[in-house]
């Protein structure tokens, strides 16, 4: 006999969170029991498929629908799996979709994966009867969770496309959570219920917008993702403001982060592959052994101060590419030398920052300081001549969405 859809999907829930949690992902009881009875499928009732590989313009994208029998199984295994689910194409609305093939478009909205999603709400420390506010919550898979927790009537998201608000609202009323998505600029929060005991962005931003610190509540926990114009190496910034009203805002390098907003333009290795391929430049010494992947402390001092920079991750060797100077470096492999082209000696300046951080102690963290009255954030490894230093750059370099 055919298990009905509920069952399966059912199944298919303790089964994801049986995965996470061996994983090791997975160790908060509140979170483990809200993602055992969100029933995921209504937040993510389809999903794009890309078809076209890499660099492909236009795209080639399938779209599954979750009602279509020939599309559930596959669906299914997406929605539970540890994939982002791609939604929404150039802020497309989502009430009639046409199932199959499609051409052209870029994503704007999509869910975070799964055990992204886990870490952030874990950092959060979520507990019943405190006030949410997620900003970016796309179609509410972390808003519903978060809301499952807090208890009905204390999450609220604030979305800036209108129709993934609608369809984020509707989808959240049939599972009767309790969480509302409002559409406005979430930049700006929502002062209207601040304030926050928990704040969550889930986009990436240049530094932290100030209506963001003053709505959180003291003993509040503030989460984001610092967005530079590298993907290579995110930051996430935790900000927890104080009895006594201060806040204290700790930056550290993670494997994965949010997305910024829309009209963010993140430099790419991928127009460079095959020229490096090709040629790729001059063999010098190093000394340097390319830093370990965990080594997210160096990396995300990397994004700053060795900017315009970043990773070829495909590459079968370390690749740094500085696309804009025309410039990268090819390491090894495993012989003591590096491969260097341009003008610019992207490795020279990676050997270089790699002292001052051993200097500095190998941070993994830094401090961001959000005090300064001119609305400057400066970030620092520590005190003294050998700590590491950078400022934010400004909120203005954000692109505003048309209206």
């Amino acid at each position: 006999m055919a298990l009905d859809l509920h069952t399966v999907t059912s199944c298919r829930r303790a089964d994801m969170v049986d995965r996470l949690t061996a994983e090791g992902v997975l160790t908060d009881s509140l979170l483990r029991d809200a993602l055992l009875r969100l029933p995921r499928e209504v937040l993510l009732p389809h999903a794009y498929v890309r078809v076209s590989g890499p660099g492909a313009d236009p795209i080639d994208w399938r779209l599954l629908d979750g009602s279509h029998p020939d599309d559930r199984q596959e669906w299914l295994d997406l929605i539970h799996s540890d994939e982002s689910i791609l939604l929404q194409r150039d802020g497309e609305p989502l009430d009639a979709l046409p199932r199959g093939p499609v051409t052209g478009g870029h994503m704007t909205s999509m869910s975070t994966y799964t055990p992204a999603t886990v870490e952030a709400l874990q950092a959060m420390e979520l507990g019943p009867g405190q006030r949410y506010l997620e900003l970016g919550p796309g179609p509410g898979v972390s808003l519903a969770l978060a809301a499952t927790i807090t208890g009905p009537g204390l999450a609220t998201g604030v979305e800036q496309d209108g129709h993934m608000t609608a369809f984020a609202q509707r989808n959240l009323d049939r599972l009767a959570v309790g969480a509302a998505v409002v559409e406005g600029d979430a930049l700006e929060g929502h002062e209207a219920r601040a304030p926050y005991d928990r704040i969550h962005a889930g986009i990436g931003v240049p530094c932290v917008p100030a209506p963001w610190v003053e709505q959180l509540a003291p003993g509040g926990r503030l989460l984001t993702t610092l967005a530079t114009r590298t993907p290579s190496w995110p930051g996430q910034l935790l900000v927890t403001r104080t009895a006594a009203g201060t806040a204290e805002a700790v930056l550290r390098g993670r494997p994965r982060g949010y997305r910024p907003l829309l009209g963010h333009r993140w430099l790419s290795a991928l127009n460079h592959r095959t020229r490096i391929k090709a040629d790729p430049g001059t063999a010098r010494p190093t000394r340097l052994a390319p830093p370990p992947d965990d080594a997210y402390g160096f990396w995300l001092a990397a994004a700053y101060l060795v900017p315009g920079t970043v990773r070829d991750f495909q590459a079968e060797t370390t690749t740094i590419v500085a696309p804009e100077d025309d410039s990268w470096a090819v390491v090894g492999p495993g012989d003591g030398t590096v491969r260097v082209h341009g003008p610019r000696d992207v490795w020279a300046e990676l050997e270089n920052l790699h002292a001052r951080w051993e200097q500095a102690g190998r941070p993994e963290q830094y401090r961001v300081d959000l005090r300064d009255s001119t609305g400057a954030q400066h970030v620092t490894s520590g005190t003294g001549p050998k700590a590491l230093a950078w400022t934010l750059p400004p909120l203005a370099n954000i692109p505003r969405q048309a209206p």
